[in-house]
């Protein structure tokens, strides 16, 4: 099967964003787009009696959503091979099925069905670390390019597809990428205050990150990487460092996350707060 991207699409203006960026995204990957629109089965299922035409005129503006979306993707990338999917279903377990085989998955941040006040949408939440593929999330239209990526990582055995993950994208994006690594000061009591402690934290920290980099800048060695460790919290580390970003990528859990919580927290936060697009990649046999 051709390789392709797959974006999720519901005619919001956080969608219509997310296409622009597949399609971009696509276009640097030199493989095709899916475009997808779920048609939410409610709109059939209506117990009531419906007005003749109604399920006919619930179709036509699924498909009219689908192939605008599909025309602005041509228009962004016009290079790229397009196709169009329309399926009657719940929108997460379509694009969930559709990941399956994709390079990655792109969604908007929050579609039509979201609430004011959520930042992110349930659909959003529903796939990133739920499936196998990079899952991006995409908040609206970027209004400049800055030429860098934000990378997330903690050291666990996870954060080699991370790391694989924003490496490739620098390639293919020719741009800088700035890799951080958090560490938080030990709870040694409320009186206690040991600044030999923290600064053989901060080297031993500062050690593992130069050894967790240094394979990827031999592999990958025209990215120009800045390092940064930093004891902070890193939702608040890398929606700082993200807000001059086009692009974070963290992965889906990391050290301390609980089994059943697909969606470490830190990778919830930073989808949460960061302005930029997210990137959620998954480590492999990851469950």
């Amino acid at each position: 099967m051709t390789a392709h991207v797959v974006v999720g699409v519901d005619g919001s203006p956080a969608s219509k964003a997310a296409v622009g960026w597949a399609a971009e995204d696509a276009a640097r990957r030199g493989c095709a787009l899916r475009v997808v629109h779920a048609c939410e089965p409610w709109a059939y299922d209506i117990p009531l009696q419906t007005p003749p035409g109604f399920r006919d005129s619930v179709s036509e503006h699924c498909q009219g959503v689908l192939e605008a979306a599909a025309d602005l993707a041509r228009e962004r990338a016009p290079g790229v091979e397009v196709s169009t999917l329309l399926e009657t279903g719940k929108a997460a377990a379509v694009l969930r099925r559709e990941a399956e085989d994709a390079e990655q998955v792109v969604v908007g941040s929050r579609g039509l069905g979201g609430f004011t006040g959520l930042l992110l949408g349930s659909v959003s939440l529903a796939l990133a670390g739920h499936v196998a593929a990079p899952v991006v999330v995409v908040r609206g239209p970027q209004e400049r390019t800055h030429g860098e990526i934000v990378v997330g990582f903690d050291g666990s055995a996870h954060s080699a597809v991370v790391l694989e993950y924003a490496f490739e994208e620098a390639t293919r994006r020719q741009a800088r990428l700035h890799a951080i690594h958090t560490w938080q000061t030990p709870v040694v009591g409320p009186y206690a205050y040991l600044p030999s402690l923290e600064e053989e934290i901060f080297a031993s920290e500062r050690r593992m990150t130069t050894e967790a980099l240094a394979p990827w800048r031999e592999k990958y060695p025209k990215v120009d990487v800045r390092e940064t460790v930093v004891c902070g919290h890193p939702v608040a580390v890398i929606r700082e460092a993200a807000e001059s970003a086009d692009l974070a990528v963290v992965g889906s859990h990391g050290l301390g996350a609980i089994g059943s919580a697909v969606l470490g927290s830190v990778s919830h936060g930073v989808l949460h707060h960061a302005h930029c697009p997210v990137a959620v990649v998954r480590a492999r046999g990851e469950t």
